[in-house]
């Protein structure tokens, strides 16, 4: 996999449509990673849920409040990486 930066080889960019469904996918997000031999080191935001970000070292998963993604636009940001549906 080719690296976006020096930090990150992907983005996992995604939303809910309230801080409680951001905090349900950031939980289930946490519990199926091992699923994909994937580990997690951090997690910031959980308690507000408008933002939250899981470092899995080479995997960045960002999980937006809908219009927090709007605001942000991570996509433009690295409008230069290849996206994978």
């Amino acid at each position: 996999m080719r690296s976006i930066d020096s930090e990150v080889s992907a983005f996992l960019v995604c939303h809910g449509k309230s801080r409680r469904q951001v905090k349900a996918i950031s939980d289930e997000v946490k519990i199926r990673l091992p699923d994909f031999g994937i580990n997690f080191f951090s997690i910031e935001g959980l308690a507000e849920s408008n933002w939250v970000l899981i470092d899995c070292g080479d995997i960045a998963v960002h999980i937006f409040i809908d219009e927090y993604r709007e605001t942000y636009r991570l996509e433009k940001l690295w409008s230069n990486a290849c996206v994978i549906d």
